[in-house]
């Protein structure tokens, strides 16, 4: 034979006759490859330690292709993936295993989250529970039930996530949010631990203790319900806040308040809430509260005239509250009536001659509409800060006031005295950059504007300094 070596291979009772070089090619074409496959490994790892995802998923991959029966390695791909945001690509790497990893689960999990598939995310991270029942998978749980409208299901999952690490406040502070609309008489104990260990929760917590608190007094079920709905609204927590609504609606479906307020909570969670108004109103069109919340959905919707109408109504059934008088003065200035605005706030500080409030919001209806300033506004504001000395709100008011009526001076010292004890009061910022520009100071009104516009960025404050630094300075 031409061949100078051959090899006889006997398989099944037959011989093969293989020459010696094709051996030593294919001995060599499957050492590159194992060799490929490492090389591809340990780059991919220095890629992954180095935050280079994109390219560690790449390198990962081909590695996973050079030892396919290696899960590991496609487990790491799609990890990798993930990391990188890729995560249709991480969702079908980690999808192929037949045993991942609680680590492959829990990033399984994420990529579903991020592509909004939350019934498979909380498939995913259920599955990562059973094989390591860490607390961090039971946060992760919690916050996808959360997502999902899944109080109970969240519930469970914060009270097994506390068994296992007590130390999480948020978790703990969470759980008695939930639990003032599930089982109140539970949720006391878990809002107050949470004050106790970070005083953050503080001021949210004791909203709701008064709130529970008064409940307990009401006498009936469903009232207790609207007020626990109404505090959960005053520490922002609207959603939960729809909840304790519609358990006072499930309990006495006649509470007219119950329908009202949870119109108001749906507007607060950006939907509509008139067909809980319109209810609201048909079982009750004496009650104010329902007036006042229908006066506040006009509003929303600019349809000033209607806002006009029920601010009427509630101050026809509740005479001597300045509140409505109040509403009546800004409805009145929506609709362009300014003195009758005008006579609204006077009848307001007749009721309530003592409120600070009532003042001040004299003294801003001058301001902003540019009219009585000397007569009206600026001792208004005076009157205020008179009856209320140390609050910052009064004293920019009259630091305004005297900014709208020429007196420099004044509106700037005052108004740095104010900055100075309350920093973080915007609007006192933006009176004095509007004082400054009345000067000719303009580096100092630029300070000031720039200072709001960051630290307030994408909240009112911020818009209105963004859109004078635009005007001012282009």
């Amino acid at each position: 034979m031409a061949y100078s070596r051959i090899i006889t291979i006997t398989m099944r009772n037959k011989k093969i006759i293989v020459p010696l070089t094709i051996i030593l090619l294919l001995l060599a074409a499957l050492l590159s490859v194992i060799i490929s496959g490492y090389t591809a490994i340990n780059r991919a790892e220095n890629q992954f330690a180095e935050k280079n995802y994109a390219d560690a998923a790449e390198s990962y991959q081909l590695a996973a292709q050079r030892f396919p029966w290696r899960e590991d390695l496609w487990e790491k791909t799609g990890i990798a993936f993930a990391s990188s945001s890729n995560f249709s690509q991480a969702i079908f790497y980690l999808e192929k295993l037949s045993a991942p990893s609680a680590e492959g689960l829990m990033w399984l999990s994420f990529s579903y989250q991020q592509l909004g598939n939350y019934p498979a995310a909380i498939q995913s991270i259920q599955q990562a529970i059973q094989i390591n029942d860490l607390s961090n998978f039971y946060k992760i749980l919690a916050l996808l039930y959360r997502h999902e409208k899944d109080w109970t299901s969240e519930r469970n999952a914060l009270e097994d996530q506390l068994l296992r690490d007590s130390s999480d406040v948020y978790a703990r502070y969470r759980l008695g949010l939930l639990l003032s609309v599930l089982e109140p008489e539970q949720a006391l104990s878990n809002l107050m631990l949470a004050s106790s260990l970070d005083p953050q929760f503080d001021p949210a917590a004791q909203t709701l203790r008064a709130a529970l608190n008064l409940s307990a007094t009401q006498p009936d079920a469903s009232s207790q319900m609207v007020t626990i709905g109404r505090a959960l609204g005053l520490v922002q927590e609207w959603d939960l806040s729809i909840v304790a609504f519609e358990n006072a609606i499930t309990l006495n479906a006649e509470n007219a308040e119950a329908w009202a307020w949870l119109g108001e909570a749906k507007q607060q969670t950006d939907l509509d809430g008139r067909v809980e108004l319109d209810q609201a109103a048909a079982l009750d069109h004496t009650s104010v509260v329902v007036r006042a919340l229908r006066g506040l959905y006009w509003n929303r919707q600019k349809k000033y005239p209607q806002m006009l109408a029920e601010y009427l109504l509630a101050a026809r059934y509740e005479p001597e509250n300045p509140a409505w008088q109040a509403e009546l003065g800004n409805a009145y200035t929506l609709n362009g009536d300014l003195a009758i605005a005008l006579t609204a706030y006077q009848h307001a500080t007749e009721l309530a001659p003592n409120d600070s409030t009532y003042w001040r919001l004299l003294a801003i209806f001058c301001n902003e509409n540019g009219v009585y300033l000397e007569n009206v506004g600026l001792p208004a504001a005076q009157k205020a800060v008179e009856l209320a000395p140390d609050d910052p709100l009064a004293l920019d008011t009259l630091g305004w006031s005297y900014l709208s009526t020429g007196r420099y001076a004044n509106a700037e010292k005052i108004l740095l005295d104010v900055i100075e004890r309350y920093p973080e009061l915007f609007s006192a910022h933006i009176h004095l950059a509007m004082t400054y520009l009345a000067q000719g100071n303009h580096p100092a009104a630029f300070n000031e504007l720039t200072y709001v516009r960051d630290a307030d960025s994408g909240g009112a404050s911020g818009l209105f300094a963004e859109q004078l630094l635009a005007k001012y300075f282009p």
